[in-house]
């Protein structure tokens, strides 16, 4: 039989990046779908809005999935403003009212690049840790779902 890693084997300093990576995607992606949530305008508004606000609930709980995973490895997650700041790959959300097809191409653009940069993630730690994989897989997942949504309300 062979032995099983744990959460005390697990080489944080590997693990602990792909992690931290995720985290810092999931919160800025959190915060700029709020961002759109509250600026959203025009005859679609309604059907944005509310995806936006049920995109934000989702993107918030895997972001605490994500550090809590981090956290029991023994890495310490960092999700401060600065931090998300200075490492978020995402374009800034623009400031003020934004048309709902806009914010529709917007959100599915950053879903598409956040979703693709967990692939990357997956694939890096599937010999390194399949639960912090897993937990990757299952936001992608999450991720993917959105972005098909949104990309439909891009179809118009």
């Amino acid at each position: 039989m062979t032995a099983t890693k744990t959460a005390t084997t697990i080489d944080a300093n590997t693990v602990g990046p792909q992690l931290q990576d995720s985290l810092v995607e999931l919160i800025d992606l959190a915060l700029q779908a709020k961002q759109a949530h509250w600026n959203v305008t025009g005859s679609h508004f309604r059907p944005v809005h509310l995806h936006l606000d049920e995109l934000t609930a989702e993107v918030r709980k895997a972001s605490d999935e994500v550090a809590e995973r981090a956290s029991a490895i023994g890495y310490s997650p960092d999700g401060r403003a600065s931090t998300v700041a200075k490492n978020s790959p995402l374009d800034d959300f623009p400031e003020g009212p934004v048309p709902d097809g806009e914010v529709a191409r917007m959100i599915s653009d950053r879903l598409a690049l956040v979703a693709e940069r967990m692939r990357e993630r997956c694939e890096r730690l599937d010999e390194a840790d399949k639960v912090s994989q897993d937990i990757l897989l299952g936001v992608l997942a999450m991720l993917d779902k959105h972005h098909w949504m949104f990309e439909a309300e891009t179809q118009r």
